[in-house]
């Protein structure tokens, strides 16, 4: 047998979201506190399972005293800025998103004070040589393993640590996994996660980067030409490849998504083909629990608004902002969409004076999350604007389901 203990964070940490699990060879199970937070009422959960391949036993360990992790998912296709976004969700947490510390240098995770991201690449069946004999894409579903996609992030969920596979991005072969404690909030990005039903159930809050063909070629190019020293050619080839399986698995996915965010090219130059300004469109479902969409100046409203002026400043070709109710998928839903580009991120703060429903805790916090990641790609336009928002509307999701699961009773032990 094995003996567990449960290392809790220092009484100094402003979080006890991740949970360490200390393990040593004994001849008896044994849960211990190890820190003064912890006296209190606490249930534990185990799941004790013979390791794969010869590997040791992996553990889980919970408590039920603290919240559940709420899964949020973020569905996208490859080179569409999953990362960047990741980045921008987390920082609105607090603390920036690392990669575990000393652990398998290529892994996918990152790690934050409350949040933790999945990439759920790390769920591939075949290696990169396995699908190529297979004749089949990363998007085609036989080449994911579903069912541990789903065994696992429910787990999570149930506050149960799980030993994550890492798919390696470098080699392309499938790596030994990684232990994952249940955070507070537990991001799952990549291609599949509102496919499974299953999966898709698991998620408080869902969300679709729809980028169109046009601008997707134009990042993808500049990703992996400036980047990866790749060809014209090889994108063009590559993304074609690739689209009837995004067409078939990836793009469907968007109907169930809570939001979905456009890029679009622009509608202010008359052909435009250097896409690098930008037309970013805000689709959010109504009738999300804990979620009330984002609008300019009137809710319900349709409203054309172009702020350039004395209080913003616009070079050529301006901004232009529209909000008004649609429908999508015949979900009612509100749109916010902006055109254009910022010069000065200091004077968003216009802008947001406008904006109703931010979720923000005081005026002016998103300017100030912009500002703080004004480098990141998209910072000038309306990606960074929205996933900005995205990130504050999220953080008041999370609070609101911490708040409702709080007074939920204990339950008894369990022994998986």
């Amino acid at each position: 047998m094995t003996t567990l203990t449960l290392c809790t964070p220092s009484s100094s940490s402003s979080s006890s979201s991740h949970l360490s699990c200390c393990i040593s060879s004994s001849t008896t199970e044994d849960v211990r506190l190890g820190s003064p937070l912890l006296r209190r009422q606490f249930v534990f959960y185990t799941n004790w399972r013979k390791g794969r391949r010869g590997r040791g036993a992996s553990c889980g360990i919970s408590c039920s005293a603290e919240a559940r992790t709420v899964v949020i998912g973020l569905a996208a296709d490859s080179g569409c800025g999953k990362s960047t976004f990741m980045r921008r969700l987390t920082s609105v947490f607090g603390g920036a998103a690392e990669p575990p510390r000393g652990g398998n240098p290529e892994s996918n995770t990152l790690l934050s004070d409350t949040t933790t991201v999945i990439c759920l690449d790390d769920y591939h069946l075949l290696d990169r040589e396995g699908r190529k004999e297979e004749g089949v894409t990363a998007l085609d579903p036989r080449a994911n393993n579903f069912d541990l996609m789903y065994e696992q992030v429910k787990a999570l969920k149930a506050g149960v640590a799980v030993e994550k596979p890492i798919y390696n991005h470098v080699t392309g072969l499938l790596d030994p996994p990684e232990l994952i404690l249940p955070p507070n909030l537990l991001f799952i990005e990549g291609l599949h996660p509102m496919f499974d039903p299953r999966v898709r159930d698991l998620l408080d809050f869902s969300i679709y980067l729809d980028i169109s063909d046009e601008v997707k070629f134009a990042w993808k190019t500049q990703r992996d030409v400036e980047e990866r020293g790749h060809s014209l050619e090889s994108i063009q080839a590559s993304i074609e490849a690739r689209k009837p399986d995004f067409d078939a698995y990836v793009d469907p996915q968007k109907q169930y998504a809570d939001v979905v965010i456009e890029v679009l090219p622009t509608q202010l130059i008359p052909g435009d083909n250097e896409r690098k300004v930008l037309r970013v469109r805000m689709v959010m479902k109504e009738g999300v629990k804990y979620f009330n969409p984002v609008y300019l100046f009137d809710e319900g409203s349709s409203v054309s608004w172009i702020p350039c002026g004395r209080k913003l400043s616009c070079s050529y070709p301006g901004i232009k902002f529209f909000y008004g109710p649609d429908t999508y998928f015949s979900h009612e839903v509100s749109a916010l969409e902006m055109d254009g580009q910022f010069d000065r991120l200091d004077e968003l703060m216009y802008v947001e004076s406008h904006l109703n429903n931010l979720s923000t805790k005081y005026y002016g916090e998103a300017t100030e999350q912009m500002l703080k990641h004004g480098d990141f790609p998209g910072s000038n336009n309306g990606t960074g604007l929205f996933q900005t928002i995205i990130g504050l509307k999220i953080r008041e999701l999370y609070e609101c389901i911490v708040a409702e699961k709080s007074v939920t009773p204990l339950e008894a032990a369990k022994v998986f």
